[in-house]
């Protein structure tokens, strides 16, 4: 095995390639995303409700409004970005999702914390209607839902929520193989 890249064969390459793809298939995505999602039950903020349980909030909301399981899962993990870093949050979950998801969930997530800015920015000194940058966007009508409908209203403590366990076997199946990359594997 190589020490550097550069000095790496077509043989090693293969083999990376080949152990990468047995992890994938082994669920090795799904249980990082599954570990980084519990942690957020540390992750407070002030909020009434933990981290976890606001995302857990808005997948059960998602799923009750009828979204796709591609939706419903994106939901789940629209702040799983909160584990690394609070104000890259949004960057971090779409950039997660990117690989597993389509272009309108991923920009929903990406973009989520402008569209949910209507409801809190003015408080920050920030533009409410930052979310009008992106009104001539295909996905303007879902990313206005899930922040208006889904996100911003999950942080009650009474809400009847679905536990994580609930959403497992759909988060296991969404990240199992990605379904476009941004570099080409040839």
């Amino acid at each position: 095995m190589f020490t550097r890249m550069d000095e790496g064969t077509a043989e090693d390459w293969q083999l990376i390639k080949r152990t990468a793809a047995a992890s994938r298939a082994d669920g090795f995505v799904g249980d990082r995303v599954l570990g980084l999602l519990r942690s957020l039950a540390d992750v407070n903020n002030g909020f009434a409700v933990d981290q976890l349980a606001h995302c857990l909030q808005t997948a059960t909301r998602a799923e009750q409004a009828g979204a796709s399981d591609e939706v419903v899962i994106a939901s789940l993990c629209h702040d799983v970005g909160k584990a690394i870093s609070g104000p890259n949050h949004p960057a971090i979950a779409a950039e997660l999702l990117y690989s597993y998801v389509s272009e309108e969930t991923y920009r929903m997530i990406l973009n989520h914390q402008d569209f949910q800015g209507l409801h809190f920015y003015e408080h920050y000194g920030a533009d409410p209607r930052a979310r009008d940058a992106h009104v001539n966007e295909p996905w303007f009508a879902l990313a206005a839902r899930f922040a208006d409908e889904w996100d911003q209203c999950s942080f009650d403590p009474a809400y009847p929520t679905h536990p994580l366990e609930h959403f497992e076997a759909r988060l296991r199946a969404l990240f199992l193989q990605p379904t476009r990359r941004r570099w080409s594997t040839r």
